[in-house]
């Protein structure tokens, strides 16, 4: 290295005397390097502040498809309105995703933390105070760009800070962001939606972010280029890296970066995965609709319903990745988890239809499904991010944006095709809950309506001053004044019953088939994942994976005893 001192430098011993900042007093706000490959102590609470920071982001991305209905209602959306938020969202965040790719050089860490800091300021000041529908579609998608940035730093800072041999926890701790993000939506909004706004369910996931982000400020950090763009199979490899990264040229090892991207086993891979998660973006984004307008579930009860779900995938991200880093294969595992997954999910296709499955049912088919498709993720995870090492270590950013932006666009994609094949959710969200709330009311102007259709259908002619006196003196002795009375008070829920009760019903009845239909499309999407596990890096024995660690140590040793050597 260079005897001048440099960013890489500070806080370290000069040849001419002690140690030298060449940084600043506030450099610290976003000079983040590790000249050095750290301990395991320090390595696991950066993971941790990672993966805490992921759950937080997306805790507040998710809060607002928890509270989906009540959001609906204080805007006056229609529900295609408030798909498109989550289209546009998702669509905005794809390309943050390759933003984060190209701006790697900026910090990982740094687009972490002043990215959470964004998000955190938007859903506390902005989201729940937005003037209008127009002005929350805005800033959900600066949430969703942050999101997007976030979504490829945070496992980017995964990768760096595991080496392989333990690089399935480690991804399966990071996995646990989004789904214990979700968790904590579920298990928040399921105990407090009684007692407070949707407003404030915001606010509450924004403090979270704020709490995190001070951690994060001044604790998170991250490796030099040099030591990050080389391969770490496991942690007895530590000394060699920061050997070679004495002289590694970065710019040079980045060179096509996006161009070796480019090939089946990234593109394909991140596509498979994008169609395998199919279920999961409609947990997040439709069970409480779904639920709400087939089985009248309220928002709590559906929050507390995918509590099952989110649980059980939670626990088998993390024991399925312990497990995968010990016998050191990943694609068995994504194939028992991929046909478990398939398995149970057409399960719940198949009762979609039954408007008889009690809680309990739904509730252990997600755990299920929620274990099985932990248990094909956390390999997965691993196995893509050693996938992209194969073709170049320093292209992990680019190989993520890949991988993040095919996710969003398929995110997207799916949102904007759900009303287009479940057409009956439109009306059942936009009218299905006056329309019951009508009938309950004018139930007893309906039942007189209903004995004497032909007079009121007469009646319905005129407005109540035009009705012709001979009418008029024939419904009074048909029905009585009384009668007619409770019939005219209930005139303005008759007119909406009249109005929309039709298209309600119908969208009822083919409601649920609609959805069975959607279900069956998320079996094809895991069924489609299978094939490409095969294309992906990494054995399917144990054994000659163990052979391989072996071979690879005796290498690292060599090399070492020669550098060693050379030194003297």
């Amino acid at each position: 290295m260079s005897a001048t001192p440099t960013a890489f430098d500070a806080d370290r011993p000069t040849p001419d005397g002690p140690a030298v900042d060449a940084r600043g007093p506030l450099a610290w706000l976003y000079r983040r390097d590790l000249a050095d490959y750290p301990p395991t102590g320090r390595r696991m609470a950066y993971l941790a502040i990672v993966v805490i920071t992921t759950v937080v982001l997306y805790y507040m991305l998710y809060i607002q498809y928890a509270v989906a209905t009540s959001i609906i209602t204080h805007f006056d959306m229609t529900y295609r309105y408030f798909v498109w938020v989550s289209v546009i969202g998702n669509a905005i965040g794809a390309f943050a995703s390759l933003v984060a790719g190209l701006a790697d050089r900026w910090g990982r860490a740094n687009l972490v933390v002043y990215g959470l800091l964004i998000a955190a300021l938007l859903v506390f000041f902005g989201l729940p105070n937005a003037a209008n529908k127009t002005t929350y579609l805005v800033l959900f998608a600066l949430v969703s760009f942050i999101e997007g940035i976030v979504l490829v730093a945070t496992p980017a800072l995964i990768r760096d800070f595991s080496p392989q041999l333990g690089r399935a926890t480690a991804m399966g701790y990071w996995t646990m962001g989004p789904v214990i993000g979700s968790l904590v939506v579920t298990t928040v909004t399921s105990n407090t939606l009684d007692s407070a706004t949707w407003q404030d369910e915001l606010r509450y996931s924004a403090i979270a972010g704020f709490v995190v982000f001070v951690v994060a400020i001044f604790a998170l950090r991250e490796l030099s280029p040099a030591l990050r763009d080389q391969i770490m199979v496991s942690l007895r490899d530590r000394a060699l890296v920061e050997a070679r990264a004495k002289g590694l040229d970065t710019e040079a090892v980045r060179r096509g970066e996006w161009r070796q991207m480019m090939r089946l086993d990234v593109l394909g891979s991140a596509f498979a995965i994008a169609v395998f998660l199919l279920l999961y973006y409609a947990a997040v984004g439709n069970f409480v609709v779904y639920f709400a307008t087939t089985f009248g579930y309220s928002e709590q009860r559906t929050n507390a319903l995918a509590n099952w779900y989110w649980g059980a995938n939670a626990i088998a991200l993390v024991l399925v990745g312990l497990l995968s880093d010990r016998l050191k294969v990943r694609k068995p595992f994504m194939i028992v988890g991929a046909v478990g997954s398939v398995v149970v999910t057409a399960v719940f296709a198949t009762r979609a239809t039954h408007l008889t499955t009690d809680y309990y049912t739904f509730a252990w088919l997600f755990v299920g499904i929620g274990v099985f498709s932990g248990i094909a993720y956390a390999p997965w995870m691993a196995s893509f991010t050693e996938t992209v090492e194969k073709h170049n270590p320093a292209a992990t950013a680019a190989g993520l944006a890949v991988w993040g932006w095919t996710v969003r666009i398929v995110v997207a994609v799916s949102a904007a095709f759900i009303p287009v094949l479940v057409t009956s959710v439109t009306p059942l969200v936009e009218h299905g809950a006056e329309v019951k709330a009508a009938s309950v009311q004018a139930a007893p102007a309906l039942a007189i309506v209903n004995a004497h259709p032909q007079l009121f259908a007469e009646l319905n002619k005129y407005t109540p001053t035009t009705v012709p006196p001979a009418l008029g003196a024939r419904a009074v002795k048909e029905v009585g004044a009384e009668n007619l009375g409770v019939v005219q008070k209930a005139a303005p829920q008759l007119k909406l019953l009249q109005e929309y009760g039709p298209e309600v019903q119908k969208a009822s009845k083919d409601g649920p088939g609609e959805w069975r239909n959607w279900w069956w499309i998320c079996v094809g999407g895991q069924v489609l994942f299978l094939p490409f596990v095969f294309v992906m890096a990494g054995r399917w024995s144990p054994k000659k994976a163990r052979e391989d660690a072996e071979a690879h140590q005796l290498a690292v040793d060599r090399e070492l005893a020669a550098l060693a050597a050379a030194e003297k």
